[in-house]
């Protein structure tokens, strides 16, 4: 006798919490077949500018190993990427039970929260932040504490009295994405000092190899020293393995092995594995990765200055232009620019409608987009 079920009331869409339904779906840059298509232009002439990719692309070594880790793609990946943990263990020096890997460091961003947060409790993020910390926060039904920023980035004095009894999660972002902007070494120490050991701060720093010299500092000291410290990483940007989504996280074992547990298995697949571990000890590569971005960045920021736009000043691989002071003029120019075979970032659903974000590409690349944005802004 087959059982008799009562006429469903909602549609299965409707049965998902609030605060998932609630959510924008992320708008990636839009791929360079897209634009061809869209405006009916040669793919080889387009030039992307919008997704803070490596220009080079990926490095040599890379692809050299996973040429020869494709005679194993019959078999799972390393679901502990035991090769890929030892090469971040000895670059880094922390010990591999202090890593987490990643499907990208979008994922650890998901990972923390899923991991730390329950519906209900706060996270606090700062206004401008990437927009994956305020979906993250969504996905998990917490409350979002957005700080205002304080010239387009973190007020750090700020973020610390906006932290409260029920928040477990903080994302601070050095360099900040889109904005750019840097907070310098000591200022993060002080910051990490005041949160209390109950809220996790995850300290995105996907840009971090872009820094120069007098920039730079070590992260991963403060986590011996704060047991509440998840610092974050990607190689995306400057290692040029955006394709393939590799990320990891370093933090005291404890809060390790719980972002373990949420963590799907074999996440990190066997090419890409193979492709971290050559590019985390090609050292040239992403030296001459850091001079093309230092390059650019002066190409870009010239032009800018020649048209007298204002610009962010930017500690990553993008800068932050305003192309208009009307709210439609983002969209306006962004649109105008596609239409030529350049794609940059408009950045409206940041709240930065009258904005574009550009990538820093190869010089090329970038004389480009200048001479089409002349001749739009003309």
């Amino acid at each position: 006798m087959s059982k008799q079920f009562a006429p469903a009331q909602l549609a299965p869409a409707q049965l998902g919490p609030d605060y998932v339904r609630a959510i924008a779906p992320y708008q990636a840059g839009k791929p360079i077949a897209e634009v061809a298509r869209e405006f009916g232009l040669d793919e080889a002439a387009i030039v992307k500018l919008a997704s803070n990719e490596n220009p080079l692309g990926m490095p040599e070594s890379a692809k050299l190993a996973m040429q020869q880790a494709v005679a194993e793609l019959g078999r799972y990946p390393d679901a502990n990427g035991f090769e890929l943990k030892a090469a971040i263990s000895a670059k880094y020096d922390v010990p591999q039970s202090w890593i987490t890997l990643g499907n990208g460091s979008n994922d650890i961003l998901e990972i923390a929260a899923h991991a730390f947060v329950q519906p209900g409790q706060s996270v606090v993020y700062a206004q401008y932040g990437f927009l994956v910390y305020a979906l993250a926060t969504q996905a998990v039904g917490a409350r979002a504490i957005e700080v205002p920023a304080k010239d387009f980035g973190h007020d750090l004095p700020a973020m610390a009295k906006a932290i409260a009894a029920d928040t477990r999660l903080v994302y601070l972002a050095n360099p900040n994405n889109p904005t750019g902007t840097f907070v310098p070494a000591a200022e993060l120490e002080t910051f990490l000092k005041s949160v209390p050991p109950e809220a996790v701060v995850v300290l995105d720093e996907a840009y971090n190899e872009y820094l120069a010299a007098e920039h730079q500092y070590e992260s991963t000291a403060w986590v011996r020293q704060f047991p509440n410290l998840v610092v974050s990483r990607t190689m995306s940007k400057a290692y040029g393995l955006a394709g393939l989504r590799v990320g990891f996280a370093i933090a005291q074992p404890e809060v390790t092995d719980l972002m373990n547990r949420i963590r799907q298995p074999f996440n990190v697949n066997s090419l890409a594995q193979a492709a971290a571990v050559a590019a985390l000890n090609d050292k040239a590569f992403l030296q001459k990765s850091a001079e093309i971005n230092s390059a650019g960045y002066r190409q870009l920021t010239a032009a800018f200055d020649e048209l007298g736009l204002r610009y962010v000043p930017s500690y990553g691989n993008f800068v932050l232009v305003k192309v208009g002071e009307d709210d439609g003029a983002g969209a306006r120019v962004n649109l105008a620019l596609l239409k030529k075979g350049i794609i940059v970032r408009p950045v409206g659903n940041y709240g930065l409608p009258q904005w574009l974000r550009i990538s820093i590409g190869l010089p090329q690349e970038n004389a480009a987009f200048i001479a089409a944005l002349k001749t739009v802004l003309a």
